[in-house]
């Protein structure tokens, strides 16, 4: 199943996809323009052209079966944004995100029933893509030009094994700054409770359980390969 689908090629639409696609997530990139469609056609799963507007068009292709659609229309094209909203929530697609220029545009979108609005002047493809692949994923902050911080739950494949075993450094080229536990306590009225405990200064037989949330900083490009 194709889990994500880009609609409107534009600058941001196009490095969205391919950064989806390099991040292992199946893409179908969507574009009313030939030309465009031709030219991300080998970086994607599927490449479609097609006025989105369209929900027959649309359900044609299978787009309405994807988990999350992202509305990339660039500015001035506000209006086909709505129309294309309007076009998926009909389908009943899943999840639908689209992008606003302008709090009044935000607002439209949101009463039109989007479930995430992206800013891209404050988001950018790059990092947008990241949280879309990476579903675990808590925090994200940019740090200098192609680093980032992050927070994100444990992947399943670290669970009950230590940092030596993991070797994040060798294997991933990415440092592990803290781990966020969670503790068992109990409360002043003898209530069991979790409180949450951070490793500021994690050792190589420190062991990584499943509800341990890890704060990595890297390169994007090396946090992208971590397993999910």
């Amino acid at each position: 199943m194709i889990r994500f689908a880009v609609i409107g090629l534009g600058r941001f639409g196009r490095r969205l996809a391919a950064d989806l696609s390099e991040h292992g997530q199946k893409v179908v990139a969507v574009d009313v323009r030939p030309e465009v469609v031709e030219q991300i056609r080998e970086v994607v799963t599927r490449a479609v052209c097609l006025d989105a507007t369209e929900a027959k068009a649309l359900k044609a292709h299978d787009i309405h079966k994807v988990e999350t659609a992202v509305i990339a229309i660039g500015d001035h094209h506000f209006g086909t944004a709505v129309l294309i909203t309007a076009a998926l929530k009909e389908l009943g697609v899943a999840r639908v995100v689209a992008r606003a220029s302008e709090p009044l545009e935000a607002r439209v979108l949101s009463r039109l029933g989007v479930d995430q609005i992206i800013c891209p002047e404050e988001e950018t493809a790059v990092r947008f893509a990241y949280q879309l692949a990476n579903p675990d994923l808590f925090e994200y902050i940019a740090l200098t030009e192609g680093h980032s911080l992050v927070q994100v739950k444990a992947p399943e494949q670290f669970h009950n094994k230590t940092l030596g075993q993991i070797d994040l450094r060798k294997k991933f080229s990415v440092n592990l700054v803290a781990i966020k536990k969670q503790v068992a306590a109990t409360r002043s009225d003898g209530v069991q409770t979790h409180e949450e405990e951070i490793i500021d200064v994690p050792l190589a037989d420190t062991v990584i359980r499943p509800d341990d949330i890890l704060v990595l900083v890297g390169a994007v490009e090396n946090l992208a390969k971590l397993p999910t």
